[in-house]
C-alpha cells in the first residue's frame, strides 16, 4: 500500500489510523525559520528568526501583535498565520467591546484550536500548515502556548517551532529551571541564545553570514503591553546574550530537518500512532 493513495483528501484514513494531509502540514511548519517562546514569573518573550528570500527583499515580519496582553510568533505559511490572526484580533475586539476586559488567554487558545480543528474533517478544506507561539497575560500570569496544525495545544514554559529547532530546545531543556527567577533582562537573552543556536553551523560563527538573519524579539508582561523591541533596544540583551554563547551543539540529530524527496520512493516509517486531530487542553 502506497502513502498517496491515502492523502489525496484529509478526511480519508490511511490503515495505519494517519490523516497524512495533518502530517504535510505539520511538515510544513518544520520549513519555516525558527521562533522561541519563554517565560519567567512576570513576562513571556517571543524570538523570531527571519531571512530574506533574496539580497533586494526584507524578510517577512514573523512576530505578529494581537492585542495588548497577546502576541503570536509564526513557523510555516505566512499567509495562513495572517488568516489566523485576524481571526484572534477579531475575537480579542469582540471581546473587549461586550466584556471591557482583555480575553482570558486559554479561553482563546481553546476557541482557535477548535477554528483550526474543523479544517481536519472537511473535505473542502485543508489544515493550515503554520505552527503558532503564543505569548499572553492574564490575571493568571504570563503563558506560553504551542499550537500545531493538527488543532493540539500545550500550555509550555518553554518551547521553540521550525526548521533546525532542536538544538534551541536543548538549549531551554537545559537551562529551563532558572528561567522562572530569572531577571527580565535575563530571560530575553536566553531567549536571543536559545534562537542563535538554531543557526547553521557556518552562518553561527560568520559575522557576514549571521547577519543576513533578522533577529526579532517581543515582550509581554505585567504592566508591561504587548511590544516589538526596536533595533536599538536590542543592542543591550545581544551584548549580554554574547556572554551566554558556547559552541553551538552539532545539527545531525536534528530531528526538525525536511526529509529529502528521494527519486519517487517513499520512507517506510512503519506503523505509528495518528496525530490526534482534536483540540485540546491541558488543566494545571
Amino acid at each position: 500500500m502506497f502513502r498517496n493513495q491515502y492523502d489525496s483528501d484529509v478526511t480519508v484514513w490511511s490503515p495505519q489510523g494517519r490523516l497524512h494531509q495533518v502530517e504535510y502540514a505539520m511538515e510544513a511548519v518544520k520549513l519555516g525559520t525558527t521562533t522561541v517562546g519563554l517565560k519567567n514569573r512576570s513576562i513571556a518573550v517571543l524570538v523570531a528568526l527571519s531571512k530574506p528570500t533574496s539580497e533586494v527583499s526584507v524578510s517577512q515580519r514573523k512576530v505578529i501583535p494581537i492585542d495588548d496582553h497577546l502576541g503570536i510568533s509564526i513557523a510555516g505559511i505566512t499567509a495562513d498565520a495572517r488568516v489566523l490572526s485576524r481571526y484572534l484580533r477579531s475575537e480579542c475586539l469582540n471581546y473587549k467591546h461586550t466584556y471591557e476586559s482583555t480575553y482570558p488567554v486559554s479561553r482563546l487558545i481553546t476557541n482557535l484550536g477548535n477554528k483550526m480543528q474543523t479544517t481536519t474533517q472537511r473535505y473542502d478544506r485543508r489544515p493550515y500548515g503554520v505552527g503558532l507561539l503564543v505569548a499572553g497575560y492574564d490575571e493568571k500570569g504570563p503563558h506560553i502556548y504551542q499550537v500545531m496544525p493538527s488543532a493540539n495545544f500545550y500550555d509550555c514554559k518553554a518551547y521553540s517551532i521550525g526548521s533546525r529547532s532542536q538544538s534551541a530546545r536543548t538549549y531551554l531543556e537545559s537551562n529551563l529551571a532558572s528561567f522562572a527567577d530569572s531577571s527580565n533582562d535575563e530571560i530575553i537573552a536566553h531567549g536571543i541564545v536559545a534562537i542563535k543556536r538554531s543557526l547553521p553551523t557556518d552562518e553561527n560563527q560568520g559575522k557576514e553570514n549571521a547577519a543576513q538573519y533578522d533577529i526579532t524579539v517581543a515582550i509581554v508582561g505585567k504592566g508591561q503591553p504587548f511590544k516589538i523591541l526596536s533595533k536599538e533596544e536590542m543592542k543591550k540583551y545581544e551584548e549580554l546574550a554574547s556572554k551566554k554563547i558556547l559552541p553551538a551543539p552539532s545539527p545531525a540529530d536534528d530531528d526538525d530537518q525536511p526529509r529529502p524527496s528521494g527519486s519517487g520512493e517513499q520512507p517506510d516509517e512503519g506503523p505509528r500512532d495518528p496525530q490526534v486531530a482534536v483540540a485540546t487542553e491541558e488543566r494545571r
